[in-house]
């Protein structure tokens, strides 16, 4: 109290020797009060201290003293509210934590990486996890990847491509997805994009609070099914990934199974590969559906023998179906790194008994199979008629999975199953001997699948 009623004192005498003019008095006064001001906010900043670092302090001090403080100043009350505030970001603190590490009551955060080729069903089978509330799901996401990096095909870059591929998974399953602003086009600006691929695709972006009310009422690109919403606020979709239990990725980019041993033995992930296979012949003929222009060559062959197959064609398909077996060998020969982490499906399985197939897979991740997806599974595998959308997921499974068997020319057929024999070998997958063979539903070209393909 000395202080306060001396500096008034203080105050005047200084006026009074440089004789200033009483509207500069005034400014003054004000300055020098926010001086004092700040150093008693100071003061408090201390106490508050000292009496976190001693808890005890209050319930030794005498009961009158402390409500005399309210009536003198509001120290009490400014003590209060600084605790206040110090709890809060305890809790909040506290909240991060478990979104980083795993709730203990509800078990350990999963990590699922469907990996695929395209036209192999990879879009149906994931949405069994999209379908399950409590994990995130992005679809494709390195589809931005591809697109921003120029890629050659064999050599050095396909190397470079995989390890680039590889290190984008690693920041997207913890949650970074800032990584994405590095390759998405145009570039965000204040971590807000409408321009992320089939963002409509994963439920995690498309509910509240990621879904953001629209801003303009004109049509966007990318836009959620049921709902539309703003830009894609990235921040907030890193805060969604991180308060979800579990996370999963679906990808057709990256083939090569030895390029994610740093992702598998990464001790922030407990990472689970599904490795989603076809047959190719069916793939084939479903990317010719799907992507008619890039297979024109193939189809005015196979119908009028007018073109000529290039060889660098079947080079290529002979390729895919390589990088898929040695990818498949080596998860199924269960090195030290790998060993239950790697569950080989066959899309075929799938169709016919989707539910099954689907608690086979959750029980493989350790995830709990929710009445959400099984629900789903019911409604989206017995449909009276397939979509004519070839991105549908809305399909009869069990009776559509063969179609392609009777439209797909035979010599077509039969330059698939001499491209990839080994790895139709591999999968069960049988040859077909002769047009009728191919046509013949009776005939089964599938074999039984094998327990040991589940690591």
């Amino acid at each position: 109290m000395e202080i306060r009623c001396a500096l008034p004192q203080d105050i005047w005498e200084l006026l009074h020797c440089l004789k200033i003019r009483s509207k500069y008095a005034v400014l003054l006064v004000f300055v020098i009060s926010l001086v004092i001001i700040e150093k008693e906010n100071n003061f408090i900043s201390r106490v508050s201290d000292k009496l976190k670092q001693s808890p005890q302090a209050l319930a030794e001090a005498n009961s009158t003293e402390v409500s005399a403080a309210p009536a003198k100043n509001g120290s009490l009350a400014s003590l209060q509210e600084l605790d206040a505030a110090f709890s809060q970001l305890r809790s909040h603190l506290y909240n991060i934590t478990l979104q980083l590490a795993g709730d203990r009551d509800t078990g350990p955060r999963r990590h699922v990486l469907l990996m695929a080729t395209t036209r192999t069903g990879s879009s149906f089978v994931g949405e069994f996890f999209n379908q399950q509330s409590s994990i995130f799901y992005l679809f494709e996401p390195l589809w931005h990847v591809e697109k921003s990096v120029t890629f050659l095909p064999g050599g050095a870059s396909a190397v470079g491509s995989a390890l680039v591929y590889r290190d984008v998974l690693k920041q997207l399953l913890l949650c970074d997805l800032y990584i994405l602003e590095n390759f998405i086009s145009p570039v965000p600006e204040g971590h807000l994009t409408p321009f992320l691929f089939r963002r409509g695709s994963s439920h995690s972006l498309c509910e509240e609070p990621v879904c953001t009310p629209s801003t303009k009422k004109v049509f966007e690109k990318y836009y959620c099914k049921n709902r539309r919403c703003g830009p894609l606020n990235i921040t907030l979709a890193a805060e969604a990934c991180r308060r979800k239990q579990h996370v999963a990725l679906k990808t057709v980019r990256i083939r090569q199974l030895e390029f994610l041993q740093p992702l598998v033995e990464d001790p922030r992930l407990d990472l689970r590969i599904i490795q989603l296979v076809r047959d190719p012949r069916a793939v084939l003929a479903s990317r010719m559906v799907a992507f008619s222009g890039k297979y024109e060559t193939w189809k005015k062959w196979a119908s009028e023998g007018e073109a000529p197959l290039h060889e660098e064609e079947v080079q290529r398909l002979r390729g895919n179906c390589e990088s898929i077996r040695v990818s498949a060998e080596l998860g199924l020969r269960q090195p030290g790194w790998l060993r239950g982490r790697y569950m080989l499906v066959r899309y075929e399985d799938v169709a016919r008994a989707p539910l099954r197939k689907a608690q086979e897979m959750f029980r493989f991740a350790g995830l709990p199979l929710t009445p959400q997806v099984e629900e789903w599974i019911g409604k989206n595998t017995q449909a009276p008629h397939d979509g004519n959308d070839v991105y549908s997921t809305c399909k009869n499974s069990s009776e559509q999975f063969d179609k392609w068997r009777f439209s797909m020319p035979f010599k077509l057929a039969q330059v698939v199953q001499d491209a990839c024999a080994p790895a139709m070998q591999l999968f069960g997958y049988k040859l077909a001997s002769s047009p009728t063979a191919l046509a013949n539903r009776s005939f089964s070209l599938l074999e039984e699948a094998q327990p040991s393909w589940v690591t």
